[in-house]
């Protein structure tokens, strides 16, 4: 087992590998959870993903991580930091998708809140973002709760409207 990049109460959370595309296409593949993308993944868009988290491993120290419930061992989403470019400027990003059958149980908050420490805390990041399509309530209500306030609208891709949620480091 690779190590733990980090652990809450009640998951560990480790690198995705080469092995992983299949639970990474369990739910980047799910119309549902993937609805504020407009579309669910092909094959090729979730190996797209899949490497490209692990290049971003090598080169930022950090990317989307596979979530493990303790208990059971099952893999229930992913949830970690990316660089992002939001109008032109680069930031670091918690991003997180859970399989639709963990939705509503905490898992989202707990883990984004642990990996919001995680970034200040061993990374010592300065600053980090949320972005949420402007629909997406539950995504925005995990920004919320993890401390994070909005700090713009903006089109993503030029067209979607999303939000920029933003929380500065302080006194870490």
């Amino acid at each position: 087992m690779k190590s733990i990049v980090l652990e809450t109460r009640r998951f560990i959370l480790l690198e995705w590998d080469g092995r992983d595309l299949s639970e990474l296409k369990s739910f980047l593949q799910d119309e549902e959870v993937m609805w504020a993308y407009d579309k669910s993944f092909t094959d090729q868009d979730c190996q797209n993903w899949l490497d490209w988290n692990m290049n971003s491993y090598r080169a930022d120290g950090f990317g989307l991580w596979k979530i493990i419930n303790k208990e059971t061992s099952e893999v229930v989403g992913e949830c970690g930091i990316t660089m992002q470019t939001v109008e032109g400027e680069n930031y670091p990003e918690i991003g997180y998708h859970l399989k639709k059958e963990h939705w509503n149980k905490g898992i989202a908050t707990e883990v984004a809140r642990a990996v919001r420490d995680y970034a200040f805390k061993e990374l010592n990041l300065e600053e980090l973002i949320i972005i949420s399509r402007d629909i997406n309530l539950p995504s925005m209500n995990i920004a919320i709760k993890s401390g994070f306030t909005i700090k713009k609208r903006f089109l993503k891709n030029d067209s979607i409207p999303h939000f920029m949620f933003y929380l500065k480091k302080i006194g870490m």
